[in-house]
């Protein structure tokens, strides 16, 4: 089945690494001709400092277009299986989005359908994008459906005898819940549509901090320190270890109100830190990079990795943990030379590494845009090739995928994902479920062969 046309606007921003940091230079990295000043601050820790700090105002920016786009707390959107406009959006899935508030003597109940052979899950998140729980068949086995009752550590709420117990660190979180699409588009529409939200009491609701609204194409230079107190008093970073990177921000916040260090603090954000971010990018911070493929160190929980936690905010925020599924980049071919899509390729699984061995669930490709990781459109709105797809293997078992402007001759229809000519361009490999999760992390897609 293929998928609607997606819109490409810039709306209501990203989800599920790949994991999709990004590997170009940010917008905006040209600045003015630096100046000697008497620097306060080094350098590098300016840098640093932005990083970390850029990565709670990627969250606190999406969480103030979720509510001008009229999200309540403690209410579950539901959207249309591809109706989202987000950086490497997983299409497998359909969506639900909320956010949650609970405090001492509020919970919220979520209800589950029970689903089976079906992937799903609801996953938590504080105000930095990490992932605190999710609620499915992995987590809860024993209790495939049925009402959780999501509440703040240590708060004494009566609750149903039914009801489990799920305990936060954090007063308000984010939540993406997803339902795999599979065969059954309709049938996994009706599953999302159960998937119910509810407040026990009236919790405390914060005031939404207003802060930049930028531009995913232009990221905020100096001005993202004037947020600098509202963005770590309203959701102080959960990670230990955060204290002294938290003192540079504030550090930095108070220089600027000198007009030469503010000048100079911007020049060193849009020459220093944007370079800094662009060149971590390409590893996704201390990831690996094998046969062309960039795969992360950490995903969805980043402990003390700041930088990676900011890349995958800007490049796919609210991305899940290991535990739920492995993400894979490849940008390049197998000669180094970055994917073109004027030119065809051919993705080879042998006949022992299918991609169905790798996931409990699912597998999907995605092909998106390197600049800003939209999908590329194409006549035929198909956008991934997945297991839902019609496949066809060689002889020998093998699977043989292709991606290019024109379909090969001798290329199986439903194996081919049309690339338009004219522009440089990513795939996205996605493991839903890893069936071995040592295995996972030792896993290596197969090189990115360029054949015309």
């Amino acid at each position: 089945m293929q998928l609607p046309r997606l819109p490409l606007t810039l709306c209501a921003i990203v989800a599920s690494l790949l994991t999709g940091a990004c590997q170009h230079q940010p917008p905006g990295a040209a600045g003015a001709p630096a100046t000697v000043r008497q620097a306060t601050v080094p350098d590098q820790d300016i840098s640093d400092a932005y990083i970390y700090l850029l990565g709670r105002l990627l969250v606190m920016r999406q969480q103030q277009l979720d509510f001008r786009d009229g999200m309540t707390w403690n209410q579950l959107v539901h959207r249309k299986p591809g109706a989202v406009d987000w950086p490497n959006p997983n299409l497998d899935v359909a969506y639900s989005e909320a956010w949650v508030a609970v405090d001492e003597n509020s919970c919220t109940i979520v209800t589950v359908p029970k689903i089976t052979d079906r992937y799903y899950t609801v996953q938590f998140l504080n105000g930095w994008g990490e992932t605190l729980a999710n609620i499915n068949d992995r987590t809860f086995s024993g209790r495939p459906g049925g009402d959780f009752a999501v509440c703040l550590r240590g708060a004494k709420v009566a609750l149903p005898a039914n009801v489990t117990r799920v305990d936060l660190p954090a007063r308000y979180t984010r939540v993406l819940s997803r339902v795999e699409l599979g065969a059954d588009w309709k049938q996994a529409v009706a599953l999302q549509q159960q998937f119910k939200m509810r407040a026990t009491g009236a919790p405390r609701l914060p005031r939404i901090p207003q802060t930049p609204v930028f531009d995913l194409r232009k990221l905020p230079g100096v001005e993202a320190f004037d947020a600098a107190e509202a963005a770590l008093a309203s959701d102080p970073d959960l990670n230990p270890g955060m204290e002294p990177l938290q003192a540079k921000v504030r550090a930095i916040a108070q220089s600027i109100a000198n007009p030469d260090e503010r000048t100079r603090v911007d020049d060193v954000i849009r020459q220093r830190a944007f370079a800094d971010f662009a060149k971590a990018s390409r590893t996704i911070g201390p990831g690996t990079v094998r046969n062309g493929w960039a795969r992360a160190a950490v995903s969805g929980a980043y402990g003390s990795d700041y930088l990676s936690r900011t890349l995958f905010n800007y490049g796919g925020i609210w991305v899940n943990t290991f535990d739920e599924a492995n993400y894979f980049r490849g940008a390049v071919d197998s000669s180094g030379a970055p994917l073109d899509s004027s030119h065809t390729y051919t993705l080879t699984f042998p006949k022992d590494r299918l991609p169905a061995a790798e996931a409990r669930y699912f597998w999907s490709v995605l092909a998106v845009d390197s600049r800003y990781f939209k999908v590329l459109p194409n006549p035929l709105n198909r956008f991934l090739l997945n297991n839902q797809s019609a496949l066809q293997y060689g002889k020998d078992g093998s699977l043989t995928l292709y991606f290019g402007p024109q379909k090969p001759d001798h290329a199986p229809e439903g194996n081919w994902l049309p690339t338009p000519a004219g522009q440089q361009y990513r795939l996205m490999l996605r493991f839903y479920g890893p069936k071995d999760g040592e295995a996972a992390r030792k896993y290596v897609p197969p090189p990115i062969v360029r054949v015309s």
